[in-house]
């Protein structure tokens, strides 16, 4: 059986190469002739654990075209291109738009669609009963199925998903037989449910996740204040049943990413559309952008009072094993700072020059810190794990550590008369 993918962005990359290793014969088709002689070059335009490994092992599966009649082969294609977000947080729909009209035009008859970029509520049914009536001759039979993507751990999630979950015209039947054995050869569960409840399913799972974000950063906040400390108190919501050891319950700066900011903005916009209430959504959106400034505020209140001080900032993607600065921290903090004397670190992310005149982006994290009035961690990178305190105490000319993720050893940065702070505790140190 041959599967095609359309769309060759961070998706649809990892999803063909996911399901060649499988064992399918894959066309993965995408408009750009550059990006096609890229990837057939080995060139990846992204950054993911083990995808090099998994293209190079699975290659003689996959067959990179930009021509579209290539898809005829097929008797499943999936539109697995990435939906971009405009910079209010809202999906930019025209690519996705644009792909599926190419796929129907070549897709064979009889052939399966799937949906798996993300789509709003409605999209896919609309676009079902858009082929029910111009191509009802072609029997093109039309699935939503919600993406797994996380930056940074792409590969794992697309190779070992926990479950599927399937938007269908009439959930009791059964998955067409091509549709249903690539599934199938996965493991997982399968949930097969009307088209809406699909689409709504992936605002859902991102709506909880934002919920436990902004309890555990709200309780981390007041941790701050009343001299308990987070990482203790983390234990026993983990062992309670209701909440269990799989929550989300590491303090962060807020949301970042993009896609769990446009999920925010979708389901705003269904509530106000649809008259319920949303008044907890607008106090995520807040909540969220009050943790954001916590380390400019930290600044702040300390050594900017000096225009001549210098910081030092390791880590510019919105997290470790990305090299993606979608709305990410580090991005906005350099944007507050852009008048600042700024020494920056991040093992992928390279500014370019973007950063401005006052910017210095250096080779490796110590060298970030020569002559630093404070250090600012604003992506947590294994590597800045093994720096010690004693070799970045030598580098700064400061003695401020401002360590969101509990990076660095604050104890021993205190025994060297440093002061440290971490989301979720006490501010720690030399006062002075």
């Amino acid at each position: 059986m041959t599967v095609g993918f359309a769309g060759l962005s961070h998706l649809g990359i990892v999803s063909s190469a996911a399901t060649a290793s499988k064992g399918f014969d894959v066309v993965a088709y995408d408009p750009d002739p550059t990006r096609c002689a890229e990837l057939e070059a080995g060139r990846l335009p992204i950054v993911e654990h083990g995808l090099p490994e998994l293209l190079v092992s699975h290659r003689a599966r996959l067959r990179l075209t930009h021509e579209p009649t290539d898809l005829r082969t097929c008797e499943l294609i999936i539109c697995s291109s990435d939906i971009p977000t405009t910079a209010d947080h809202r999906s930019d729909l025209s690519v996705i738009m644009q792909l599926m009209d190419t796929i129907v035009t070549v897709a064979s008859s009889g052939s399966t669609l799937v949906v798996l970029s993300q789509v709003p509520p409605g999209f896919t049914r609309s676009l079902d009963e858009r082929l029910q009536r111009d191509a009802a001759d072609r029997r093109l039979q039309v699935f939503y199925q919600v993406e797994t993507l996380i930056f940074g751990r792409a590969v794992e999630r697309a190779l070992q998903p926990e479950r599927f979950i399937i938007g269908c015209r009439d959930a009791q039947q059964p998955l067409p037989a091509p549709y249903a054995t690539l599934l199938q050869q996965f493991g997982c569960p399968i949930l097969q449910m009307r088209y809406e409840s699909a689409e709504l399913a992936k605002i859902a799972i991102n709506l909880f996740l934002v919920s436990s974000v902004s309890t555990t950063n709200l309780l981390a906040e007041l941790c701050e204040a009343l001299g308990a400390d987070w990482a203790e108190i983390v234990p026993a919501l983990r062992l309670d049943r209701r909440i269990g050891p799989s929550a989300y319950l590491t303090p962060g700066l807020g949301l970042s990413g993009g896609n769990l900011e446009r999920d925010l903005i979708t389901a705003r916009t269904l509530a106000s559309h649809h008259q319920t209430h949303a008044d907890l959504i607008e106090a995520w959106i807040a909540q969220s952008q009050h943790r954001r400034e916590w380390v400019l505020r930290h600044l702040q209140s300390t050594v900017l009072s000096s225009t001549e001080a210098i910081i030092a900032i390791w880590g510019l993607a919105y997290k470790a094993g990305t090299a993606s600065t979608r709305h990410a921290p580090a991005i906005t903090l350099l944007e507050a700072l852009r008048e600042r004397h700024l020494r920056v670190y991040d093992p992928m992310v390279s500014l370019n020059g973007a950063g401005g005149p006052h910017v210095v982006q250096t080779a490796d994290a110590l060298e970030a810190c020569r002559g630093a009035d404070a250090l600012v961690v604003m992506a947590p990178w294994p590597e800045f794990s093994t720096v010690t305190p004693a070799q970045i105490r030598e580098q700064m000319r400061g003695r401020l550590l401002i360590d969101p993720f509990g990076m660095v050893d604050g104890e021993r940065w205190t025994a060297l008369g440093g002061r440290y702070l971490r989301l979720g505790a006490p501010a720690a140190g030399d006062h002075s």
